[in-house]
């Protein structure tokens, strides 16, 4: 786990540089022109000749300080008209607004910004199971937050049971998906199947409807939670989640069936649900997902501030069976996620299988 030294602001440079300025947002949703932009690394702002950091931070979002003087990194759609919003360009705090470049990307470019376009994945990279395991578990014993987020191809790929041992075992904080990934799960435990295909990869007779009947069956019972505790759903991701009290926010595509009642299909509202889950992520695990992926990665931070106020890098572990994906996500911004090139199923188990290593080293 990489520890992120401070910056020193001290400096000469940083002590003499004026307070930020900010502008009152000249409408609802409407940011002012030469607006702040964030990006995902540490950020402070000088106030009243203080340096400080927002709350909530992440990329592509602005400087809002609050009628109580909190400083918070907010998209422009949540801005209120007459709030005061950071104005300036310069990151090196010459403008009030000091960017930590060098936290985790190390000496700043030669123009001295952070960049998109700057990522380096091949599937010939080595993958160490034994630190994620590693990270997973402290996760856990120090009482982070770990989000997952899932596409489909986990559950069609036999992972079902990998994931499903992760959420029962305290690994999962919270479960970030699209419909599909709840529709094929509670096919496959209503029905043994996967978009109609059974465990060993045939496609059964009349499969090709089984998804729209699981569809029908849990908006039967009128939810999720409902269908659990009725009976029709007995096992698997979601039922985990139920029953093991783990939130989960499933957003809606235009080409969804259905979708389920739990499903957001206003994506402004899906955008929110997922946003209060990645505000607390202390780590991410995205896997066979490339929009879900990106979307969670723009919103997170790349660092996580301890309690004691020392500040570590996000591990955020991006899995898919094309480079595309990873290269994707951190061509996106997203420069701290660790890219695993690899099938979903194959990523599940072998992780699955270095952490029970690591839980049974322990007790030995």
């Amino acid at each position: 786990m990489t520890a992120l030294a401070r910056p020193d602001l001290t400096t000469p440079e940083l002590r003499a540089a004026p307070d930020a300025r900010f502008v009152p947002a000249p409408a609802d949703g409407v940011l002012p022109e030469g607006f702040f932009t964030t990006t995902n690394l540490p950020t402070y702002v000088k106030i009243d000749g203080a340096w400080q950091m927002p709350k909530e931070p992440r990329m592509d979002a602005a400087l809002v300080r609050d009628a109580a003087g909190v400083l918070w990194a907010r998209e422009g759609r949540r801005v209120r008209a007459g709030e005061l919003v950071a104005v300036g360009a310069a990151e090196d705090g010459r403008e009030g607004i000091f960017v930590h470049l060098t936290a985790l990307l190390g000496e700043p470019s030669e123009e001295g910004e952070f960049k998109f376009m700057t990522s380096e994945v091949s599937r010939e990279k080595p993958i160490d199971y034994g630190q994620m395991a590693r990270h997973l578990l402290a996760e856990r014993a120090r009482g982070g937050y770990t989000v997952w987020v899932c596409g489909p191809a986990l559950v069609h790929s036999r992972a079902r049971a990998d994931m499903t041992w992760f959420i029962e075992q305290g690994f999962v904080g919270a479960l970030l998906a699209g419909n599909a990934v709840a529709v094929h799960d509670i096919e496959a435990s209503i029905f043994g199947t996967t978009l109609g295909m059974t465990g060993s990869g045939e496609a059964s007779s009349g499969g090709h409807g089984l998804h729209m009947r699981a569809i029908n069956r849990v908006r039967a019972a009128g939810s999720i939670a409902a269908a659990v505790a009725n009976g029709t759903i007995t096992n698997g991701i979601m039922h985990a989640c139920v029953t093991h009290k783990v939130p989960f926010v499933l957003c809606a595509s235009i080409r969804d069936d259905g979708p389920l009642p739990d499903v957001l299909t206003d994506t402004i509202a899906a955008q929110d649900a997922m946003r209060a889950h990645t505000t607390k992520a202390t780590m991410a695990i995205l896997v066979a997902t490339a929009l879900h992926a990106i979307a969670t990665g723009n919103m997170l931070p790349a660092f996580v501030t301890e309690a004691d106020g020392t500040m570590r890098e996000m591990t955020t572990i991006c899995v898919d069976s094309s480079e595309f994906v990873v290269s994707k996500l951190k061509d996106r911004g997203t420069h701290q996620a660790f890219g695993v090139v690899t099938n979903a199923q194959d990523f599940m188990h072998i992780l699955r299988l270095y952490v029970e290593r690591e839980l049974a080293a322990g007790s030995r």
